[in-house]
């Protein structure tokens, strides 16, 4: 059985979004699946980790088309500019305004009927049984669900996040007629899927009111994650943020509580270390210098997904943001389940029902304290800082097998032969 898998983000792209199809390609064989990967040629990632090209099977075909991108002449990857994401991608209110209103429903829409024209070439002439498209970008939906009309073929639309309900669409300031397009287009991909593929039950709740067939297979963690290495805990009291961090996930109920902690506790105020890794908003910046704390505070930036992993192991804290948004229910960061791998007790600022909260309570991994609970909060950071002076800050977690990309791909290649 074949597969044609439609994604943008592919190795050498780094950052979350590559992951999840390529741990997919790199275990569907396993179960009788043949993949075949369609992506860009000569795409401007934000974050490149060249690694994740060694993960890529050798006998894996990766079809490339070149894309032009409008985003390489406006805005966030431009010449001599250090590239950034979603954190300070949407800080300019005019090029946002640009990019929600005319590139629906994203800058990759250009990229489509060139798409669709190579692969139907490609499809008369190669026998494929599925296709399956991942977004964001949601273009990549455009692509299959062209090709599913013109080839009569089956179609599993994988959405990591959201369409119209993301939760950084209002940075672009969409009027009703974009509103309104980008609407049309998730409504009649919704509709001719044969199934959707989704990340947590939260979203599959909702995907569920718009589709027929909803399934869910979370995002996981991988074999490198799980590797003994010879990494010693931070000394200091560190905690420790690995990844892209919006504006939205700022969290400042966390800050304005450490800045209390600090005037109560000189010892506190001496072994406290923040650390961030990756992408920063400005605003997260700002928060931290105006509550006294960026003595105590790493800027670490990108890294690759290898560093990445080393400081989730050697953290005393791990620290789990999700942006303060409508829905946050169904908001899993992909960093979650790698986190639950590193054995280190997961403070997490969020929802305190939902999805997040379900699996870390089955696992034992960490707590969830909301947004604005800074009573909670502060009461879980006193325990976490005790243990760590009594040197007993450790975590025994549980359950977490069923996260593994090779268990979640056997799920995936039972959806792929039922549909």
């Amino acid at each position: 059985m074949k597969v044609l898998i439609i994604t943008y983000y592919w190795p050498p792209a780094g950052g979350s979004g590559v992951q999840r199809w390529l741990k997919f390609v790199k275990y569907l064989q396993n179960f009788d699946i043949e993949p075949l990967v369609y992506t860009v040629e000569n795409a401007n990632y934000p974050k490149e980790d060249t690694s994740l090209n060694n993960e890529v099977p050798k006998n894996v075909k990766v079809l490339k088309q070149p894309i032009w991108e409008p985003t390489d002449l406006l805005f966030w990857k431009q010449k001599n500019q250090q590239k950034s994401d979603v954190s300070n991608a949407v800080n300019n209110g005019f090029l946002s305004f640009i990019r929600g209103n005319f590139f629906i429903p994203d800058p990759k829409v250009f990229w489509v009927n060139s798409s669709v024209k190579y692969l139907h070439k490609y499809l008369q002439e190669n026998k494929v049984d599925v296709i399956i498209s991942t977004g964001p970008p949601h273009s990549m939906h455009l692509i299959a669900e062209k090709l599913k009309k013109k080839n009569k073929i089956k179609w599993i639309a994988d959405f990591r996040d959201p369409w119209t309900d993301l939760y950084y669409n209002k940075e672009f300031k969409q009027l009703s007629f974009a509103k309104n397009r980008n609407l049309k287009l998730e409504t009649s991909v919704f509709k001719n899927a044969d199934c959707i593929l989704t990340v947590s039950n939260a979203l599959k709740k909702e995907f569920a009111k718009k589709a027929t067939r909803v399934e869910v297979i979370t995002n996981g963690f991988d074999d490198e994650v799980l590797a003994e290495n010879s990494v010693k805990l931070d000394k200091k009291f560190s905690i420790s943020y690995i990844g892209l961090l919006p504006k939205q996930s700022n969290p400042k109920v966390l800050f304005c509580v450490l800045k209390k902690l600090c005037l109560e506790n000189t010892d506190f105020k001496k072994d406290l270390k923040l650390n961030f890794i990756g992408d920063i908003s400005e605003d997260v910046k700002q928060e931290i210098l105006s509550n006294n704390l960026i003595e105590n505070t790493n800027f670490i930036g990108y890294v690759s997904h290898k560093e990445a992993i080393e400081y989730q192991k050697k953290a005393q804290v791990l620290l789990l943001l999700i942006p303060d948004v409508q829905k946050s229910e169904g908001i899993l960061t992909g960093k979650l389940f790698e986190y639950l791998t590193a054995k280190r007790p997961i403070l997490a600022i969020g929802p305190e029902s939902g999805d997040l909260s379900e699996i870390l309570t089955n696992t034992n991994a960490g707590v969830v304290v909301g947004f604005r609970n800074e009573a909670k909060l502060t009461s879980e950071i006193k325990k976490l800082y005790q243990q760590y002076k009594t040197g007993s800050l450790i975590v025994d977690s549980k359950n977490i097998e069923q996260y593994h990309r090779k268990e979640l791909t056997k799920s995936l290649s039972e959806i792929i032969k039922n549909i």
